[in-house]
């Protein structure tokens, strides 16, 4: 019964938590969402962001409240391993590994969202919005990945970079 229940709180965190990280990356990167965007995005997340800006303020253009929720809704997920006699340190570094993995996760769907409406259609109206969240991924790698044959592998190597990050961050937090 406790799988079960694990498995339900840790979608619930890993949805609330993208949806988080999203709101922080919109806002870093200031690009303007659809509004059918940002509406799901901030009526989901406005009740753990607001109170959180009271104490962690935007600097520099950064949410950094939206960061730290998504950062608390893994933490919380995480706490279900004290059920498991798990001290609190290793608790915090299985939260801090979720934090980073849900980055990685994220940023690798972004991509494959990208690639997928270059191939279905590159017309779609959340096309223009998804190019932009990946464009300061991309950049880099572009500018190290040439064009062969005409075909930009950029959003190719830049998925195998992330997936290099991921197997880095399951190497430290193992």
């Amino acid at each position: 019964m406790l799988s079960i229940f694990t498995f339900i709180i840790d979608t619930i965190a890993s949805v609330l938590g993208g949806i988080l990280l999203l709101r922080f990356w919109m806002q870093a990167i200031q690009v303007r969402p659809p509004s059918q965007v940002s509406q799901f995005a901030f009526k989901l997340t406005d009740w753990l962001v607001l109170p959180l800006r009271r104490v962690v303020p935007g600097v520099r253009g950064y949410d950094w409240a939206s960061l730290l929720g998504a950062f608390l809704v893994m933490l919380v997920a995480s706490m279900l391993l004290l059920l498991r006699g798990l001290p609190f340190d290793t608790v915090l570094l299985v939260a801090v590994r979720r934090f980073l993995d849900a980055i990685l996760f994220g940023f690798m769907a972004l991509l494959i969202i990208e690639a997928i409406f270059s191939w279905v259609n590159p017309q779609a109206p959340l096309a223009p919005f998804v190019r932009a969240l990946n464009e300061p991924v991309l950049r880099p790698v572009r500018r190290v990945v040439p064009l062969v044959g005409g075909l930009d592998l950029s959003l190719l190597a830049a998925l195998v970079l992330l997936q290099v990050g991921q197997i880095i961050v399951g190497m430290i937090f193992g």
